[in-house]
């Protein structure tokens, strides 16, 4: 399984940051050259490995971490997702329900990525907790993930799992996904709440 990060900001580093410290390759990938971020990327750790976007879009798993706005320009690179697992980390805050069409954003993401299978995920903490060890007092910090396809969900749940956080699964976009959204300026209720898992 291959692992790719699209999108090298505060949040692409610090997804970065949780394959670095359990030692898992990922490429991670922006529009610009590699070389402009390679420094970057190396002095996160040797597992992650600069790529152009058509390089690290061949990974099997791929982490949606760009402006929501952006994730356009990232469908466009493939004519078709199909056997690719899309975990769609943005969050359309400011954008209006009616320029969703009235959907959740991440299935308005979905409808880009023709053929891939969603799941919305990692989304719900602010880059500087995100960046931290999720092993905390004993328990382990939680993410949330939604999708309609369960297969991905669970895949992306033994990813979270091999990363060292806590996986709890929501259901569908529509429902458990609209907890962990932005809709217009209103944030989704599970939006930065920090929570841990203990078992």
């Amino acid at each position: 399984m291959s692992y790719a990060i699209i999108g090298f900001g505060n949040i692409g580093q610090a997804l970065a940051k949780a394959f670095a410290r359990n030692g898992i390759e990922v490429a991670v990938a922006t529009t610009r050259e590699p070389e402009s971020f390679a420094a970057a990327a190396a002095a996160i750790g040797p597992q992650i490995i600069a790529k152009t976007l058509a390089d690290a879009v061949k990974a099997d798993i791929i982490f949606l971490a760009v402006r929501f706005e952006s994730h356009p320009d990232v469908a466009k690179v493939l004519p078709s997702w199909k056997g690719k697992t899309i975990i769609d980390v943005t969050n359309a805050y400011g954008v209006s329900p009616e320029e969703l069409g009235g959907e959740p954003s991440s299935r308005v993401v979905a409808q880009a990525f023709t053929g891939g299978r969603l799941v919305k995920g990692f989304n719900h903490l602010g880059a500087a907790v995100l960046g931290q060890d999720p092993a905390v007092k004993g328990g382990r910090r939680v993410v949330f993930l939604a999708s309609d396809d369960d297969g991905a969900a669970a895949q992306v749940g033994a990813i979270a799992e091999n990363l060292g956080f806590s996986p709890i699964k929501l259901g569908g976009l529509s429902e458990g996904g609209l907890l962990v959204q932005a809709r217009g300026n209103t944030w989704g209720q599970l939006i930065f709440k920090d929570l841990v898992k203990f078992d």
